[in-house]
């Protein structure tokens, strides 16, 4: 079918199509006039995920924060949140509510709050803005001013359900990490106990460092013995020196003075003085040679004794292990049960609301403009499509490619055929002519 055939069947049948249009556009101006307006209230809040959690400083992250997003958007429509709608606005004692549920189907066996809070999320949209942390929180109702309270209400009741699962994950995760830390406590004192007992059937003690006394003993002996064992200066020592040089000079004064000369008698003095000092430091020389032999003994009877523990003391040492890591794992517990707690008791949420909804002045459905131009657009396709229907099951030959298509012969000539008159649905209407005629005649017999 070329654009000329359609163009013509168009015009043949174009009373289908404006009967169609006009039809469908007067439908659709009697179904705004008789459907009740509905009003939409908007409420909005935001979710500041940016800020780090008071108590914890953790962040959200983006991957985290798209899925959080969405759990929101269903959390606002669950019953939990229409149910305390309900309640805060008062709906279990209306009496208008309570005819109306009672006029419910007969089948339907919902208690009056689960009723009434499936009318509120029935009547709940969410939406997320582009591009911003924001929710939108919509409700639709037959009044603007209900439509304004309850979205204000489902915020309040989102908010105040968010932070008491807050509170309520927080609660029973610290109950958890209660009786975890209870069974940490049990752990750590059967440890320390068991150390303890090891210890009292041993005799030895571990210090600072997981060091034992025997082997701090040992430690210090080898010390002393390193010191005692220093090397000493080869030669005499700086005494034995000046006694030396006093009796050269006694010597020689000797040759020249007298037995009882005052010099003479000073010098032998000074030598006296200076060979008991000599005689000190030999005698210190002996004992210390004597100690330090002393301190090998027992510095080898100390490694002997040392030995003979390497065993135990390594026990000790896995037990006193054992009883850090039990202390490190019941303080870890005991942390994370305190700021559980903390945060269960906590009255601050991510989600910060902005002002308030605002009554409704124009209602959202039914929308006239958007009804009236959605009809007009399928009453004029319906029309035409119902005109080629139409045609397609009573063709009628309209121009000289309707016979080319169908007669597979050359066309010699096309002949203008008689004006037919108007009609309307396959109604013929009179002609001018035929309307104007007899006024013509009349006229001429005048």
């Amino acid at each position: 079918m070329s654009i000329i055939q359609f163009l013509r069947i168009l015009w043949a049948r174009r009373w289908v199509t404006v009967a169609a249009t006009i039809s469908c556009v007067l439908g659709a101006f009697i179904v705004t006039m008789i459907v009740p307006p509905r009003y939409s209230a908007y409420s909005r809040v935001m979710m500041d995920l940016v800020k780090p959690d008071p108590l914890t400083g953790q962040v959200t992250g983006a991957g985290f924060a798209r899925a959080y997003t969405k759990t929101q958007i269903e959390l606002i429509k669950d019953y939990r949140v229409a149910g305390q709608v309900v309640e805060d606005l008062g709906w279990l004692n209306d009496p208008n509510m309570i005819t109306q549920y009672d006029m419910r189907s007969p089948g339907d066996d919902r208690d009056l709050r689960r009723w009434a809070a499936q009318r509120v999320i029935d009547g709940t949209g969410v939406s997320m803005i582009e591009g911003s942390n924001i929710l939108e929180i919509s409700y639709t109702s037959n009044s603007p001013e209900a439509a304004r309270t309850v979205a204000d209400a489902l915020r309040k009741s989102y908010i105040d359900t968010s932070l008491a699962f807050r509170r309520e994950s927080a609660r029973r995760t610290a109950e958890w990490y209660s009786a975890q830390t209870e069974k940490a406590k049990a752990v750590l004192v059967t440890a320390e106990a068991a150390k303890t007992a090891y210890e009292k059937q041993t005799g030895i003690v571990l210090q600072d460092g997981e060091i034992d006394v025997e082997s701090a003993k040992l430690s210090a002996l080898a010390q002393a013995s390193a010191a005692a064992a220093a090397p000493v200066i080869a030669g005499p020592s700086a005494s034995s020196l000046q006694l030396a040089q006093i009796d050269a000079s006694i010597a020689q004064a000797s040759r020249t003075l007298g037995p009882n000369h005052p010099d003479l008698l000073a010098m032998r003095q000074q030598r006296a003085v200076m060979a008991g000092q000599v005689a000190q430091e030999r005698s210190a020389m002996g004992a210390m040679a004597g100690a330090t032999s002393v301190s090998s003994g027992a510095l080898e009877r100390q490694k002997n004794k040392v030995i003979g523990q390497r065993d135990q003391v390594e026990r000790l040492r896995q037990l006193q292990a054992e009883v850090n890591l039990r202390r490190v794992q019941f303080e870890k517990a005991a942390a994370r049960t305190a700021e559980l707690r903390q945060e269960a008791e906590i009255g601050e949420t991510n989600l910060v609301p902005l002002g308030s909804a605002v009554t409704p002045q124009n209602p959202s459905f039914p929308n006239m403009p958007l009804i009236m131009f959605g009809a007009l657009g399928f009453g004029l396709g319906f029309g035409i499509l119902a005109s080629l229907l139409i045609e397609l099951f009573g063709r009628r030959v309209r121009g000289a490619e309707d016979v080319t298509s169908v007669i597979d012969a050359p066309l010699l000539a096309v002949i203008a055929g008689p004006r037919k008159p108007p009609s309307f649905l396959g109604i013929q209407l009179p002609s001018r002519r035929a309307v104007q005629g007899p006024g013509r005649r009349k006229f001429a017999n005048a």
